[in-house]
């Protein structure tokens, strides 16, 4: 990502832009099977609603995309299970605040009942 300081012509207030390289887009594999471009507004919308109303900046969720984007545009292949990317926001998610891990993870996870639930929350406890 490339940061560039300008200055607006007109009233001359200065501020920051950010530029992003673009190449060939990889391919997200969904659960069912199908594949659709990778979407960068996908997942911070998750982590958006995940730490809702809770001590979580928007810098520091910018930087967790970042990360994600980093590792799974490094690989190899142009391809990348959705279970793959959840599962590094999770990990992630779960060092910067332990509630909004458990509200992704019921989402991400797709907890069927209280008890799975509930021995995700246990999980957490030191």
């Amino acid at each position: 990502m490339i940061r560039r300081r300008r200055e607006c012509l007109k009233c001359h207030r200065r501020f920051t832009s950010y530029e992003r390289i673009e190449d060939i887009p990889f391919m997200v594999v969904k659960k069912r099977g199908y594949r659709e471009p990778y979407d960068r507004a996908k997942v911070l919308g998750g982590l958006l609603k995940a730490c809702e109303k809770r001590p979580v900046s928007s810098q520091q969720l910018e930087d967790l995309v970042e990360l994600i984007e980093q590792k799974i545009t490094t690989a190899e292949n142009r391809e990348v299970h959705s279970h793959e990317i959840g599962r590094l926001v999770m990990a992630e998610l779960k060092k910067i605040d332990k509630v909004a891990y458990v509200r992704f993870a019921s989402v991400y996870l797709d907890f069927q009942d209280v008890r799975q639930f509930a021995d995700q929350v246990d999980s957490l406890a030191p």
